[in-house]
């Protein structure tokens, strides 16, 4: 009698176990579906100038490196059978759906409830739902990333299949931006076995050949799909230059013809972004991409060469000039947010299309105009703030090695940290969309080690206050400077 009312509780127990996961199924789905709602209601995929540049190529056959041609070619297959940038956006929506019901399932399948539902609250982010519904190379990039990290975390340690597919997409990711290896490389080492990264050494080797291995891919993909150079890296090379002669007081450009170039550098060099030296300026300089592309040209010059030995000449101009950027572009110590312009370069997200020959447009609805207003609010908090993001996922990796499920929070928040350092180095120009994966893969990480079965109580008051000191006060840094 005893043995089957044992039978019996235990039948209950399951039952129950079994209706409240598959409750918190159903409620991660919702959320997961809402926030793919909000992306579709952008519908056939919002274009700006980069996506209709990149549109052509397709179209055409002819791709250069501007952009990257990898994700050109894909919109080409596209267009065999459908035209426009809707394959792309329900592609990448796909992506990211799929990676975060990756995630779901994941935390489901060990129990964890809480966890799951939190992950998939992922999705909601206004900034990223209002991001994931244009068609550009970041959403695309994030998309691919969190499919990619999603098989990943859920992969069992005999399943090959699902490692090799994860390290395929992470590994593709590194073709749809020239920084992106900062994002892909702490996935990839994540992934690789753990014999491989159990010692300091193993670990240093591992990650220095996966920099490498991910770094050259963009280049090997372009060359592949017979792309034409069109002198991209100039704009770097000109902003840093610039940067370099605003902060040391001397010219930094090789020969240009131009009188006084130091005096007339001073005049056009901004730290927020290289715009002023580009083709489309609306109030161009005198010194501009074409005159100091030619230059290098015409005498022979390495633009590489040239860089490196003015960075070495003054590196104190060129870190004033780089933390300055990159202070602007992670939207930390400033007055006001790098998207608080009223033209629609300075808006942190877009709400319809650039002006294109095939006459496509996002329908100005109630569902597109409410998306777009929580995202530009939230741009102008802390969920919207770069830095902030940097300093949760810094938080994160050092909370890691006390969580139950730090072997996978460490890669994402890695991953998050670095791809947005990374633009102190390698970007020209302050958007939003340059940081959707640093917010994306943060806020990931962050799901699972809040929801993680932890007592913090044991880990420590010491880590607890390095974890969550420097989120406190980049934020309350930030706060201050944009009152004050």
């Amino acid at each position: 009698m005893a043995l089957r009312l044992s039978h019996s509780r235990c039948r209950v127990v399951k039952l129950l176990i079994e209706m409240t996961r598959r409750r918190a199924g159903l409620v991660a789905a919702a959320l997961i579906g809402l926030g793919v709602a909000g992306s579709l209601a952008y519908w056939p995929g919002l274009m700006i100038y980069d996506s209709i540049r990149q549109y052509a190529q397709a179209l055409s056959g002819k791709f250069d490196d501007w952009h990257p041609p990898a994700m050109e070619w894909i919109w080409r297959l596209w267009t065999i059978i459908w035209k426009g940038p809707a394959p792309m956006l329900l592609m990448q929506l796909a992506l990211f759906a799929a990676g975060l019901g990756f995630f779901v399932r994941w935390a489901l399948e060990r129990g964890q409830r809480r966890q799951a539902v939190a992950l998939a609250a992922c999705a909601l982010m206004p900034l990223s739902v209002a991001l994931m519904g244009e068609v550009i190379k970041d959403s695309l990039m994030d998309a691919v990333l969190v499919c990619g990290a999603g098989l990943w975390i859920g992969a069992e340690p005999g399943s090959r299949w699902r490692k090799g597919a994860a390290a395929a997409l992470i590994v593709a990711a590194a073709t749809l931006r020239f920084n992106a290896f900062l994002a892909s490389a702490p996935l990839l080492i994540g992934l690789a076995p753990a014999g491989w990264r159990d010692r300091p050494l193993k670990l240093a080797g591992l990650s220095l050949t996966a920099c490498m291995g991910l770094m050259a891919v963009m280049p090997v993909a372009n060359r592949l799909l017979g792309a034409e150079k069109s002198g991209v890296e100039y704009s770097l090379t000109i902003f840093d230059l610039g940067g370099i002669g605003y902060y040391s007081g001397k010219n930094a450009f090789p020969p240009l013809g131009v009188a006084h170039p130091a005096a007339v550098n001073r005049r056009c060099y901004t730290p927020e972004d290289w715009n002023i030296y580009a083709e489309w300026s609306e109030r161009p300089c005198r010194i501009h991409f074409d005159l100091v592309k030619n230059a290098f040209e015409h005498r022979h010059l390495s633009e590489h060469g040239w860089w490196l030995r003015a960075i070495a000449s003054h590196p104190f101009a060129y870190t004033a000039h780089r933390l300055a950027h990159w202070n602007f572009n992670a939207a930390f110590l400033v007055h006001r947010d790098p998207w608080s312009g009223h033209s629609d370069t300075d808006r942190a997200v877009q709400i319809e299309s650039a002006p294109n020959h095939w006459n496509f447009k996002v329908p100005q609805t109630a569902m597109v105009r409410w998306v777009d207003r929580l995202a530009r609010w939230s741009a102008h908090t802390p969920l919207g703030w770069p830095a902030c993001w940097m300093a949760l996922a810094f938080g994160l990796v050092v909370l890691s090695p006390c969580l139950p499920s730090g072997r996978w929070v460490r890669p994402l928040a890695l991953s998050a940290l670095l791809y947005g350092l990374g633009y102190a180095v390698f970007s020209v120009a302050a958007l939003e969309r340059y940081h959707l994966w640093t917010m994306t893969a943060a806020a990931l990480a962050a799901a699972i080690a809040l929801t993680d079965p932890v007592d913090w109580r044991v880990i420590g008051r010491p880590r607890l206050i390095a974890a969550s000191a420097p989120l406190a006060l980049i934020v309350t840094l930030s706060v201050l400077w944009r009152l004050f």
